[in-house]
């Protein structure tokens, strides 16, 4: 009886102190949350549409948000650690966003002309509020990786999809590599190839200085879809800022 005991508290300690030496945050709330996406359509595009009523309903969000805003991201020790905290937080914070004011058509009309939605709090971070904008600017574009593009979700129909995992550091190169091909396979706002050029998104336009160390914008492309034909690269597919939820009456 005492061995068995005696093991029991030994499982018990090794248990706890894996869970202080974790890293990353426990994702389990948020998880739920990504249950609540499914695939569909909506104008045309297909995509990953979120149930907002649900996850608003059902409380899953909130505790998703809390579970983020609960965790001290000076714990983040490595720059994988970081990329998948902080995407996971800007996806969440959209998420929150959208849900906070529903029913909405775009996440962009929670903003206005004098300050658009991505320089309004969001929500808090380590102890501070934050903007989706700073997420995206001022913290995952200095770590140098282009992914992060098609890996960020703003809540939009032409917006990369959000995944159904969340991103952790253990994971993360082969999450983000297919994430980048999942996008540029759909035709409706990835890529799409046409008679004398090839459309892209316009997140290859407006982040192009992002995707230079790689090689450019056609580089990276061609990494994921090396047999396109040798036509013209354009960022010339319309952008839908529609919210990426089911429609709402």
């Amino acid at each position: 009886m005492f061995m068995k005991i005696l093991a029991a508290c030994l499982i018990n300690l090794l248990w706890f102190a894996g869970q202080a030496q974790a890293a990353e945050p426990n994702w389990s709330d948020y998880r739920v949350v990504l249950n609540h996406v499914k695939p569909g359509n909506k104008n045309g595009v297909k995509l990953m549409l979120v149930d907002y009523p649900a996850i608003k309903a059902n409380g899953s969000l909130d505790k998703a948000y809390q579970a983020l805003a609960g965790f001290d991201p000076r714990r983040l020790s490595s720059r994988e650690e970081r990329l998948a905290f902080y995407i996971n937080a800007y996806n969440i914070l959209a998420l929150k966003t959208v849900a906070d004011h529903w029913p909405v058509d775009s996440i962009k009309d929670v903003g206005s002309l004098f300050k658009p939605v991505w320089d309004k709090p969001a929500g808090q971070l380590g102890g501070k509020e934050v903007t989706l904008g700073e997420v995206e600017h001022t913290i995952l574009r200095p770590l140098g990786e282009p992914r992060i593009h098609l890996a960020i979700v703003c809540a939009s129909v032409s917006c990369p999809d959000l995944r159904d995992e969340p991103y952790s550091a253990a994971k993360l190169a082969s999450q983000l590599d297919d994430q980048a091909q999942r996008f540029l396979s759909n035709t409706g706002k990835g890529l799409s190839v046409g008679q004398d050029q090839i459309k892209v998104s316009k997140i290859f336009d407006w982040f192009e200085k992002d995707f230079a160390a790689g090689g450019g914008v056609a580089a990276f492309i061609k990494r994921y879809q090396p047999e396109l034909p040798d036509l013209k690269i354009k960022a010339a597919i319309d952008y839908d800022w529609s919210v990426n939820g089911k429609q709402h009456y």
